[in-house]
């Protein structure tokens, strides 16, 4: 009797860490967006280690652009580098330590070496101009895919595999 129990048990935890397993195996790196209130789920992108994704806004004192520029590094979001064309009211004027800038073609100011982890990553969506997200090669309008003055938030996770199909190397949304 005692060794039909040990048998029974050492097959259920076989079981469950095999399906632990798989699970995380099978399942696809993926940027989420969240409604930062209700937490429901606008959309999720899938990503691969060192992809970058950026979200551009209109500045609402200086009325300029600002892109911000993500990277996803071990599963995680981090900062890395803001574009933007001129001074004002919320926009870095000093470089700390590491950080460098550069002036783009175009008269940007890019200020690059943040190289920080965001720990809670999110926007709220514009009601005088939209912001837009870029990944993937793909520019989504926040304001049409979220609505105006909504709170997203952007949080790196995981997707079961079966979440997106892959044909000729374009990605065709399954289950949503």
């Amino acid at each position: 009797m005692p060794r039909k129990r040990l048998l029974t048990g050492a097959a259920i935890l076989v079981t469950i860490t095999a399906s632990v397993f798989l699970l995380f195996s099978l399942a696809t790196p993926c940027l989420i967006l969240r409604n930062g209130d209700t937490g429901e789920l606008f959309r999720s992108f899938p990503v691969k280690e060192g992809e970058e994704f950026s979200v551009t806004f209109v500045h609402s004192v200086n009325q300029t652009p600002v892109t911000d520029v993500y990277q996803i590094k071990k599963g995680k979001i981090y900062v890395v580098r803001t574009i933007y064309y001129a001074f004002g009211a919320g926009v870095q004027s000093e470089l700390e330590e590491g950080q460098s800038l550069e002036y783009g073609r175009d008269g940007s100011m890019i200020v690059s070496g943040f190289n920080r982890r965001m720990e809670h990553l999110s926007y709220i969506v514009g009601t005088v101009s939209d912001h837009t997200l870029q990944i993937g090669g793909e520019l989504i309008s926040l304001r049409g895919l979220c609505g105006r003055n909504t709170t997203v938030q952007f949080v790196s996770g995981r997707k079961l595999f079966l979440y997106y199909l892959v044909i000729k190397d374009r990605i065709i949304r399954v289950i949503s």
